[in-house]
């Protein structure tokens, strides 16, 4: 075994060694953004306005209370089939 000829093929084999290319770091600089479409902004505002209600209108509870505890409430029965009827029919559709 000649350890010359080792020398020169290693010699060959180190000249061939590939170069990895370096990550060059980047000058501009990004910001990352947030846009709101505008029915994104509707649907906030509504959300809002439906935060700020209360759930039930006291007002209207009141005056129904009041009929019940004296005795003057009256439901009419035409009224309440019809409405009935179409909570029935809008709920098979």
């Amino acid at each position: 075994m000649r350890i010359g000829a080792y020398n020169q093929i290693q010699a060959v084999y180190q000249s061939q060694t590939v170069k990895k290319p370096q990550a060059t770091a980047k000058t501009g600089s990004f910001a990352d953004k947030l846009q709101i479409s505008s029915m994104g902004k509707d649907i906030q505002a509504a959300k809002q306005a439906l935060a700020n209600t209360p759930d039930v209108r006291s007002e209207v509870v009141e005056s129904v209370k009041a009929s019940v505890d004296a005795g003057t409430y009256n439901v009419s029965a035409d009224s309440f089939a019809d409405k009935l009827l179409e909570k029935y029919q809008a709920s098979i559709i």
